[in-house]
Formats: structure tokens, C-alpha cells, sequence
């Protein structure tokens, strides 16, 4: 008779018991012993970018879990194990005498390398590797792009087609009642640690990091590290992670019928806090914590009982709408790999010759995680974006907002976005997309890289011409400027006509509201007893008619990032001053389409149009590469009308129709 498994369970963005299809499949395997691990992968600790926030949702995360575990089996935990999973796992296949390792399989580019790694030390180790199983997205996202014709997917509408083949979404599965031992618990080998250097994230310490001192933890007991094990600055969120928070917060938005039923993410206002008008849930997407398939058939559920259906809210607006998003940008990205969040030698992103862009290194072609300061001018835009200094204060709050509390609606995120890239600074997108990863506590490469195409109109949208409004976009929901009060302090005394525009305000009443408009925000923010708040640092419409101008030009010239001449950098030649809002060369074959600079639309449109138009999205993405209307690489700039885009209340919906209650 054969002996009984003896598995490890290896844990890694599935932080949660409920619905686990990979865990399930190590419990089918009737295990004499069961391991759930986690090992501290270096990669994410020193490489990848990652706040204090995003560090603390993780630990929540972790502890919710192993508590959880503990309480089905008093003997059994989360083991962490401080080490690199390439190295750790074959000594303690060894150690542990393990038969079976399972995971959930992953698409992230860096994860299929480093499962392929294991799975062939643990070939070599005679050691089974369960890891067919996927629960981070509705669709397998592999098999959404064989569906897709082995293509990105590049909207919504390819999405619905692709998953039409594979069938109805798998319902979730129970948490398990009960959970196998772990076996015998010795390291009788040595630790390999890692080399810290080079340590992008030394910035958010403040103290000695001890990740790797001890391979088991300071009281070798497997314990969740703490902040100050890691050396980490304290977090500043309010928002906090864990299974059983996820599971909580799911009960109250289905509580809520109405909202669930209605909900249209257009229609929410991005400008509310305390509460905020949508779900939060996407953080426990991202680390697991809350399974996207008991959320999807939850709101189905919800929506399939409602009393008046005709009100019900529909794809891609809804809540399913968002779910599929998400599965669009990580087939997106199971399809391309690494150059999905980069342009260069991105097949599906245009070529722009935005400021700052990014280093490349030439063995591989992928970024380097460096840029050229092209622009002196540029770069000082992009610092004081990034720390909230423009000295326009509804980016500034949201800036500030995203910084402290590692999120901001998604609406704010598209206004931020459009600032820094097509509608201001003319700053490469890769630039914002590494800020949001070091502060965004739902960071997923995929959806982040994805979004800032989508919003400086590289891909999956094309209507550069479409800029958000600093000051009038933020009024349509929050007249007053609550919002702006509560993360730009400065200007709390400051009456609404001039909280979007304080440089308006005469010196006389700036001094009466405690807080003068001057400089560019690099001091202290005092002058005696007065704040200071910095002028603007640009003329917003003039800056927004140079970059549609320039976009336009670009959209014309018609290059993308796998294009001859933007890896050999003869692209230059086709630009005069490097493309900035002038008239480039033409290049033969490629030809602009439709109105790209927007003419014809009024400017009020211009000022307030949201660029993911999620009423549209569903067909959007034909202007770029790789949509529904692909017309080659020199086609559409940008022009065409498309359903939904008459008026701004098919944008917005009716001002006194936001939904702000809290989910």
C-alpha cells in the first residue's frame, strides 16, 4: 500500500480558506500531513515596489489566515518561512519528506518564472507539483487568450466573446471544516539569504531590516513578521486586510440590495470620503483575501431576485462590469508578458515621446526601473505631482490621499493619470504607474499597467482629447470642496468659489483664511503663522492644447513600442523637438483618422469628458491595436463618436444621482 501525501500547501496571492480551488485540490489528495506555507519571497521584498500600506494589508492578511487555520486544527498555522521560495522548498521537500507541493497557478510574468524553477527542482526532488488550478480571476486567464485566438484582450467585448467558449463562471467553493496536521516541524538545514542589493524599497525603512535574520522568526515559531522585523516605516491606512474583514464587508454590500443592484461606477462620486462611494474590496482581490467568484455570483444572486430589474445597472458599469476588467487586463498581460507594463517592444501601446521615459536595458528589452530626465522642467512637475505640490488642489488632495491611505477612487485615479501624462505634464505613464505601485494598497501589475495605457491613451482607448478639468470635474460632486479641505488642510478656511482656485483669492483675504498662495511648495509650508500653499505650476489650458497637439501628432505618425525605429531610436527623426504639440513628419502608409484634436467638441466636454467611458467600454479599445474596430497601426486618432458621448450626463449620470453610501 502506497503511503498517504505529505503536502505543502503553498500560499501566495490566495490569502483566504473560502472558495480555494487550489487548496481544495491538496485536501482531495487525502494528505497525511499538510504544510500551509509562505516563503519571503526577496523578489518582493528588495525588487518590487511597496509601501508601508501595501506591507501592512499583507501582514493583515497573513494573520487573519493563520489564525483562521489555528482554528480549525490548534496544531496547524501559517509557517513562514523567511527565505526565497527557489531556494527553501527543494531543502525542505528533503526536511519534511514531502510526496506533493500545491499552488494556486499565477500568470504574473515574474511568477511563471519562478513556479517554472520550482517545478523543476521539485521534478528533480521526485516531488508531484499540483498547480493546474487558478482563483485569482473569474476566467483562467491563459485560457481566456487561447479562447481570444491567442491575442491581448483589449476590451470588455472581447472578454464576453472569449469567455462564451469556456463556459459559466465556476461556482465558489466552502471553506474547508477541518485541516489535516502539519508533520514534523525541523530545519535541520542551513538558511540561504538573499542579497539585499539592490533594495528598491530602503526608502520605506526607517529602522534595521531584519527580514532574513532567522529563517523560522525571531522566536522560531513561524510567526507573521511585524513592521519592525522588516524595517518598515509605520502605515498610515485606515483600510486594513484579512479574510475575515473581506468576508464582513462582502455581507454588508449584499445587504444592501439596492446599491449592489444599481451600482454603476461612473455614477459614483470620487470626490466622497468617510465614507467612500465604492466597494473597497479590490485590496483583498489583489492578496487573495476575498474570492472574486463568491463576489460575482453573490451581486448574480442579488441581481436575479431584484423586484425591478429594468433599474438594475448592466455591463461593464455594474459590479460584474468591474470583475470583467479585471480579467481584460490579465489576459492582456498573460498574453505579452513582461512588455505589457512598459511600452517598449509593447506590440499593443503606442509610441509617444513623452518626458521622462524609461531605461531600457538592451540584453532584454525590458525597462531598468531608472528614466532620462529629459526635461529639468518635466521632472520638477513630477515630483511635485507625485507629493501633491502642483498647486492645483483636487489632485493635490487626491495625491495626498493616495499617499496616506494607499487608495483613491477610480475616477480620481483617471483624473491624476490624465494630469501627469496627455492632460498637463506630458510625463511618461510609466513614471505614475511606479508611484501607484509603490502607494496603491490593490496594486496588481497587470490592472495598474493596464489603467495608465488606458488613461494616457497608449492603448485600449483613443480620445487623447478628452482631458479632465482640475477644477471643474471635482464641483460636479463636491461643490463645496469638503474633499480638497480634508486632504489640502492649508486652504480649509478658504470658501468654495476659491477652494478649486486659491490663486484666485486677493492677498487680503488669503491672509484672512490663514494661507498664502506662493512659491512651488518646496519649503516647509510655513510663513510665520500663516501656511503657504504653492501657485499652480502651469496654465492648465494652455498646457492641455500642447499635449493634445502633441498627441495628435503621434496618433498621426502612428508608431508602437515593437516598431524598428522606437528600438533603434531613429523614432526621433519623425518628431521636430521631440513631438511635443508640433507637427511631426509623416510617415508613409500611416494617416490620421477622424478628429483627434478634438474639434467640434464643445470645450466644455473637453474639461469634463471621463475618459474610461464606461458605458462605451464595452466596444472601446478599437481606436488602438488590438480592438474591436482595429484599423492597423497608423488608423484612428482618436475623433470618432461613439454611443454615450452626447451629452455629459450620459458621462456622469445626474450630479444629485451619486451614490455615496458606504459599502
Amino acid at each position: 500500500m502506497s503511503p498517504k501525501p505529505r503536502v505543502i500547501y503553498w500560499f501566495r496571492t490566495d490569502l483566504r480558506l473560502h472558495d480555494s480551488p487550489a487548496l481544495q485540490a491538496a485536501l482531495d489528495l487525502k494528505p497525511e500531513c499538510l504544510y500551509p506555507i509562505w516563503t519571503w519571497d526577496p523578489h518582493y521584498v528588495y525588487r518590487a515596489r511597496v509601501g508601508p500600506n501595501r506591507w501592512q494589508f499583507l501582514l493583515d492578511c497573513q494573520s487573519d489566515l493563520s489564525a483562521s487555520i489555528t482554528k480549525l486544527n490548534k496544531k496547524s498555522k501559517l509557517l513562514v518561512l523567511r527565505e526565497a521560495p527557489q531556494t527553501v522548498l527543494p531543502k525542505l521537500f528533503k526536511a519534511w519528506n514531502i510526496t506533493h507541493l500545491v499552488f494556486e497557478r499565477d500568470t504574473d510574468p515574474y511568477a511563471k518564472e519562478r513556479d517554472a524553477k520550482v517545478m523543476e527542482m521539485a521534478k528533480k526532488a521526485g516531488v508531484e507539483v499540483v498547480a493546474t488550478r487558478h482563483g485569482r480571476t473569474l476566467y483562467d486567464p491563459d485560457e481566456l487568450v487561447k479562447a481570444h485566438g491567442g491575442k491581448p484582450t483589449m476590451s470588455i467585448s472581447q472578454v464576453q466573446h472569449a469567455a462564451e467558449k469556456l463556459g459559466a463562471v465556476p461556482k465558489p467553493l466552502d471553506a474547508p471544516q477541518s485541516l489535516p496536521d502539519p508533520g514534523d516541524l525541523s530545519l535541520d538545514f542551513e538558511q540561504t539569504q538573499p542579497s539585499p542589493e539592490p533594495d528598491i524599497n530602503s526608502i520605506q525603512r526607517d529602522r534595521d531590516e531584519k527580514s532574513y535574520t532567522t529563517l523560522s522568526g525571531p522566536k522560531a515559531d513561524f510567526a507573521v513578521p511585524t513592521m519592525s522585523e522588516l524595517g518598515l516605516k509605520p502605515a498610515t491606512t485606515p483600510h486594513r486586510g484579512g479574510e475575515t474583514l473581506a468576508l464582513a464587508a462582502l455581507d454588508a454590500l449584499i445587504a444592501n440590495e439596492h446599491y449592489t443592484t444599481t451600482f454603476s461606477k461612473p455614477e459614483t462620486a470620487p470626490t466622497a470620503f468617510s465614507p467612500q462611494s465604492t466597494t473597497l474590496l479590490s485590496p483583498h482581490h489583489h492578496f487573495g483575501s476575498l474570492s472574486v467568484r463568491l463576489l460575482y455570483w453573490r451581486v448574480q444572486a442579488v441581481i436575479a431576485k431584484a423586484e425591478n430589474k429594468k433599474k438594475a445597472s448592466t455591463i461593464p458599469t455594474n459590479l460584474i462590469g468591474q470583475l470583467l476588467f479585471r480579467d481584460m487586463y490579465f489576459a492582456a498581460q498573460a498574453a505579452l508578458g513582461y512588455p505589457f507594463a512598459q511600452t517598449f517592444n509593447n506590440p499593443t501601446a503606442r509610441f509617444i515621446p513623452w518626458h521622462l521615459p524609461s531605461k531600457t536595458d538592451p540584453s532584454t528589452s525590458l525597462v531598468t526601473g531608472s528614466y532620462t530626465i529629459d526635461s529639468p522642467e518635466a521632472e520638477t512637475w513630477f515630483q511635485r505631482w507625485k507629493f501633491g505640490r502642483t498647486g492645483f488642489p483636487w489632485i493635490d488632495a487626491l495625491m495626498r490621499q493616495l499617499r496616506h491611505e494607499g487608495w483613491i477612487h477610480h475616477l480620481g485615479r483617471h483624473a491624476v493619470a490624465c494630469f501627469l501624462t496627455r492632460g498637463g505634464c506630458y510625463v511618461d505613464w510609466e513614471r505614475g504607474a511606479e508611484v501607484f505601485e509603490e502607494w496603491l494598497i490593490d496594486h496588481e501589475t497587470s490592472c495598474n499597467s493596464g489603467n495608465w495605457q488606458w488613461l494616457s491613451c497608449t492603448a485600449f482607448f483613443a480620445q487623447f482629447y478628452r482631458c479632465y478639468s482640475p477644477v471643474a470635474f471635482p464641483k460636479r460632486t463636491d461643490a463645496d470642496g469638503e474633499f480638497v479641505r480634508r486632504f489640502v488642510p492649508e486652504l480649509g478656511k478658504f470658501p468654495k468659489r476659491f477652494v478649486y482656485e486659491p490663486w484666485k483669492a486677493s492677498l487680503v483675504d488669503q491672509r484672512r483664511w490663514g494661507c498664502f498662495v506662493k512659491g512651488d511648495g518646496c519649503g516647509d509650508g510655513e510663513e510665520g503663522e500663516y501656511k503657504v500653499y504653492p501657485k499652480p505650476m502651469f496654465d492648465f489650458d494652455k498646457r492641455r492644447g500642447i499635449c493634445i497637439a502633441g498627441m495628435k501628432n503621434a496618433y498621426r505618425i502612428g508608431l508602437y513600442g515593437d516598431d524598428a525605429r522606437v528600438k533603434d531610436g531613429s523614432w526621433r527623426e519623425l518628431f521636430d523637438d521631440e513631438g511635443e504639440g508640433v507637427r511631426g513628419k509623416t510617415v508613409e502608409g500611416h494617416t490620421a483618422d477622424g478628429d483627434g484634436d478634438g474639434k467640434g467638441v464643445h470645450k466644455e466636454k473637453m474639461d469634463l469628458g471621463i475618459d474610461q467611458d464606461e458605458r462605451e467600454a464595452a466596444h472601446a479599445g478599437g481606436e488602438n491595436k488590438g480592438g474591436d474596430d482595429d484599423v492597423g497601426r497608423g488608423g484612428g486618432g482618436g475623433g470618432k463618436r461613439k454611443r454615450g458621448q452626447g451629452t455629459l450626463d450620459q458621462h456622469f449620470g445626474s450630479p444629485g444621482k451619486r451614490k455615496r453610501g458606504r459599502v
